[in-house]
């Protein structure tokens, strides 16, 4: 859920950007420069580290070194993704910059980032708690993987792969087989990623529930599920003719095999995003989904 949290004081603060764009990486040492120059000790992810000179401040984040204060992540939602399963475990606080794409979790602009930073150090700032997923993956009785994400898990198949059964059950309850190319189970901060492009609805992120939608089913009444996020939703695979995979924010693939079941239920620990005191959520979809544009 996106409840607010008391903020906190920031003494170390982690940069992570991504290193191959010049613009973040310009935005990273003016960020870097404008905590340092008001006591803030700055360390950086390896990768970071390693494009702005400075390795020997290389910090691995979700490490066993002191976690940071806060994570700054300079580049788009894939970079914030990465980030936040590598601190799910010791989560902290986690401001998004946003270097212009369509970003629906990074909403601050290279412009704001100053002005965001100096209201944080004065503690004038709110956190959103953002839900998890923790999924497993689990193979004749062991669990062979198991891992937080914070947008989605998809299941789906490879691009020539035939239509793909998957049985589907929610506390143990079983609600139906899906004959389609696979199945989304998000969060409502990822009900605006894939299953949003699947016809899936935009769900409020402070709401208690994630969702399941089907990719392309074979029925027409197959559709999109909201169920309260204390479910536990187990789906099986029952199709062992095509390679099919499980995708966790669109980053991390697992290959599956045929009887695996995919265990789903909400991250023992919240994500904590900084959000902007200037934007409402909707406003941000106004903006990044041009509502009410001519």
């Amino acid at each position: 859920m996106a409840t607010r949290t008391r903020p906190r004081s920031i003494a170390t603060v982690t940069i992570i950007a991504k290193p191959r764009a010049a613009e973040a990486r310009l935005a990273a040492r003016r960020c870097a420069l404008f905590l340092e120059q008001r006591g803030v000790a700055v360390v950086f992810d390896p990768e970071t580290a390693r494009a702005l000179g400075r390795r020997r401040d290389a910090r691995a984040p979700g490490g066993t070194a002191r976690s940071s204060d806060l994570y700054v992540v300079i580049g788009g939602d894939g970079t914030l993704l990465m980030a936040a399963r590598a601190i799910a475990a010791r989560p902290r606080p986690i401001l998004g910059v946003n270097l212009g794409g369509l970003g629906f979790l990074t909403e601050t602009g290279p412009d704001e980032m100053e002005g965001i930073l100096g209201e944080m150090l004065a503690r004038r700032y709110s956190l959103d708690r953002r839900i998890g997923l923790e999924v497993s993956v689990v193979r004749g009785g062991k669990t062979v993987m198991r891992q937080v994400t914070l947008n989605d898990a998809v299941i789906n198949k490879s691009a020539l792969a035939r239509i793909i059964e998957i049985g589907l059950t929610i506390d143990r309850d079983p609600v139906t087989t899906y004959k389609s190319d696979g199945l989304i189970i998000s969060t409502p901060t990822g009900s605006t990623a894939y299953s949003l492009s699947a016809g899936g609805p935009i769900v409020h992120p402070n709401l208690k529930a994630f969702l399941i939608t089907p990719i392309c089913p074979h029925t027409l009444s197959m559709r999109p599920l909201v169920v309260p996020d204390d479910s536990i939703a187990e789906i099986t695979l029952r199709t062992g003719d095509s390679e099919v995979y499980l995708t966790l924010d669109g980053q991390v693939g697992h290959p599956l095999r045929m009887k695996d079941r995919v265990r789903v239920r909400r991250s023992p620990q919240p994500i904590l995003m900084v959000r902007s005191r200037h934007k409402s959520y909707f406003e941000v979809l106004r903006h990044k989904l041009h509502w009410g544009e001519r």
